[in-house]
């Protein structure tokens, strides 16, 4: 009688390992079942405009657009040369920029949480303090 009621938990117990492998195995990405899958654009795009570099405040706006980006450096060079352009008592006046990087949607919490967006700047182009007319 003991020997059933182990036989029979053994027996359920692989049952159900059996059962929850094969579940995992039947959930297939939707590439997987033929359909196409829509990935983030990566691809970073040169874009002009003014960028200002003060304390808690890191913004890019596009040239002849209103709409400010809170801006992320993965370049590394973007406050470095604003450093290099713009006096301490100056920071935060703008300058022009070109730079490759991309837009993506603003995270919740952290620095750039006021912004709608942050635009990561993967390459820093041109950095100047003469702001094209074009461009205000």
């Amino acid at each position: 009688m003991r020997f059933t009621k182990v036989y029979i938990f053994f027996a359920l117990l692989v049952m159900i390992v059996m059962v929850a492998c094969n579940h995992k195995s039947d959930k297939k990405t939707g590439q997987e079942q033929g359909q196409a899958v829509a990935k983030p654009d990566t691809t970073p795009v040169t874009l002009k405009g003014l960028y200002s570099f003060a304390p808690g405040a890191k913004t890019f706006q596009a040239c002849g657009k209103q709409t400010e980006f809170w801006v992320a450096d993965s370049s590394a060079q973007l406050e470095l040369q604003y450093a290099q352009v713009i006096t301490f008592e100056q920071h935060g006046d703008p300058v022009y920029v070109e730079v490759e990087g991309r837009k993506i949607k603003s995270a919740k919490g952290g620095e750039g949480a006021a912004y709608d967006s942050t635009l990561i700047v993967k390459k820093l182009l041109k950095l100047t303090k003469e702001i094209p007319v074009d461009c205000k």
